[in-house]
């Protein structure tokens, strides 16, 4: 259980943090000369394809913001990854029963997870494809992601199993009569 005073000093660390790094991106390009193509081929406007439009060698720059907002994500990614490992174990030694039931829940939680930070680490690992795959990822990120968190959860909900064991069964009589 989280005390009031752990969730207030998570909340923060998270928005200094975001702060920071929003900070420290905005001061890469904020005196950059600008005078190409004002037009960026791809889904993600962010600030690596933005910098790319600079009439000067960016090719530090770049990497630096990549490798910042590269190592935000994976840092977030792992920090996540790590309090579900912290949260299973802590179930597992309190409780045997509770294991299941916490693994299910945190099944769906790692799955939304990965769903969400999979484009976005990709996307940074690999700043700038030769094919339009940033194109796909945001397909993925921005359609398929919020449509399967719904149905993630709703597939835990008891009546909804309930409901789609009768439908399966229901359409299995279906066909064995045909």
């Amino acid at each position: 259980i989280m005390s009031p005073q752990m969730c207030i000093l998570l909340l923060c660390g998270a928005w200094v943090i975001g702060l920071i790094h929003a900070v420290v991106q905005l001061a890469f390009v904020v005196h950059l000369p600008f005078c190409g193509p004002n037009e960026i081929d791809s889904f993600y406007c962010d600030l690596p394809w933005f910098i790319k439009l600079s009439c000067t060698d960016t090719y530090i720059m770049e990497f630096m913001v990549t490798a910042n907002s590269g190592f935000i994500s994976m840092a977030t990614f792992f920090f996540l990854l790590m309090s579900y490992i912290f949260i299973l174990v802590t179930v597992w030694r309190r409780s045997s029963g509770g294991l299941s039931k916490a693994f299910s829940t945190l099944s769906a939680h790692i799955t939304v997870v990965v769903l969400f930070f999979g484009p976005c680490i990709f996307i940074y690992v690999w700043p700038f494809p030769t094919v339009p795959v940033d194109k796909f990822l945001a397909i993925l990120d921005f359609l398929i992601t919020p449509i399967l968190n719904p149905i993630i959860y709703t597939l835990r909900n008891k009546d909804m199993k309930m409901a789609m064991k009768r439908l399966s069964s229901q359409l299995l009589s279906l066909r064995m009569i045909s």
